[in-house]
């Protein structure tokens, strides 16, 4: 199963203006399609061939750093496109609500912490909502690491690398964050993968 680069599932310009087209043209089309490029070489003859985009993942991690680096940024993309939509934000589903209630102290200290450890990852990386152990937790890590190689299950990650977000914001990470968490979100998908991550 070689890597391939999934269609945004929106209008390149649906995210405005809070992604701009140029940044998500820029952002897919060369940065996610170069992970994508990149991995499936760095796949080639090696016993990871025809896994899935996880099992590469936590397979390469600590052992094989390139193939590493590009298969944990091309699962991070994959969801990354699916955990924003026009019009997002909003209103927070009912179990996971209640689950964000119970675990992180309510939906706006949840956001709070969230765009603080988008803010506080020093350099390139990613913030995250992860369940582990059953719990919800807030979690960041640098470059193209995410949760599932330290034994939690992403349900939402927003990626705090400049590629994100320098043409629409500059230097203003946490505006960038702020629009994400308030504006983008797709809750629904984030629901689904915390259905899944719980079942």
């Amino acid at each position: 199963m070689t890597f391939t680069l999934p269609e945004l599932p929106y209008a390149y310009d649906a995210l405005g203006p809070y992604m701009s087209k140029e940044t998500l043209e820029f952002h897919h089309d060369k940065h996610h399609k170069a992970y994508v490029d990149t991995g499936n070489k760095l796949l080639e003859g090696t016993d990871l061939q025809g896994k899935s985009v996880e099992e590469v993942v936590k397979a390469a991690y600590n052992t094989n750093q390139p193939l590493f680096n590009n298969a944990g940024q091309h699962y991070n993309h994959i969801h990354f496109w699916q955990w924003m939509k026009p019009n997002g934000g909003g209103a927070i589903p009912g179990a996971l609500a209640r689950k964000i209630d119970e675990d992180l102290g309510g939906p706006e200290k949840f956001k709070a912490d969230f765009i603080q450890a988008g803010v506080g990852q020093f350099g390139s990386g990613w913030a995250w909502l992860a369940v582990k152990d059953g719990k919800l937790a807030i979690l960041k890590t640098p470059n193209g690491e995410n949760p599932l190689v330290h034994g939690a299950k992403p349900i939402l990650g927003v990626d705090v690398w400049e590629h994100s977000y320098y043409i629409d914001y500059r230097n203003r990470r946490p505006d960038y964050l702020k629009a994400f968490i308030e504006n983008l979100v797709n809750w629904e998908h984030v629901e689904k993968m915390y259905a899944e991550a719980t079942a």
